[in-house]
């Protein structure tokens, strides 16, 4: 890496702090560009050679968390060898990134209605696909009773969102409670869709 690739990468990162840290404080509605700049270093016309606007970064920042949340959950669901480690590993991963960092915690609590209204498909298509990948490895591996992918998939996801967003209500975020629901309502689910597999 020459100096000015690292100074690029360096004052990218710096960007995406002091908009994470302005996202948490005040919410995606409220903040601006120039409160981004102004927890920088940065002169203001910088941001703009990496950034064309506010929803930029947002979304860049959104991106990052989720890619984090993903190979997280896909590291935990690869070794599973039953059901119930599938589902619970790949719960238990989610639910402990989102409630381990406190500043991915703050951004994503103050900013979980903007997240999921306009930036969703930044999130959700990529998750959803690697979900279903995972299930069909699981399946012929005998890991997972034969179910509707695509079905188990999204379901799997808008449980995890919405028990999520619970999550990060709660004082202090109840990691262990939200996986033994999470888990219990979808191995409780796989049982009755393949009961001598689960």
């Amino acid at each position: 890496m020459s100096r000015r690739e690292r100074t690029k990468a360096a004052n990218r990162a710096a960007i995406l702090a002091a908009g994470r840290d302005v996202f948490s404080a005040q919410g995606y509605g409220a903040a601006g560009v120039r409160d981004i700049v102004r927890r920088t270093e940065l002169a203001s016309g910088t941001f703009y050679n990496y950034f064309p606007d506010k929803a930029s970064i947002f979304r860049a920042i959104v991106e990052e968390t989720a890619e984090e949340a993903r190979r997280r959950v896909r590291a935990a669901r690869a070794g599973a060898t039953a059901p119930e480690e599938f589902v619970e590993g790949g719960f238990r991963a989610f639910f402990e990134y989102i409630a381990s960092d406190p500043g991915t915690f703050t951004f994503l609590r103050r900013n979980l209605g903007t997240i999921r209204e306009q930036f969703g498909d930044v999130v959700l298509p990529a998750g959803i696909g690697e979900l279903e990948d995972d299930l069909r490895l699981a399946i012929d591996r005998g890991a997972m009773p034969p179910v509707d992918v695509v079905y188990c998939a999204h379901a799997m996801i808008a449980v995890g969102l919405e028990i999520g967003q619970q999550l990060l209500e709660r004082r202090p975020p109840d990691v262990e409670g939200a996986t033994g629901f999470a888990t219990a309502l979808f191995t409780g689910g796989l049982a009755r869709q393949a009961p001598s597999l689960v």
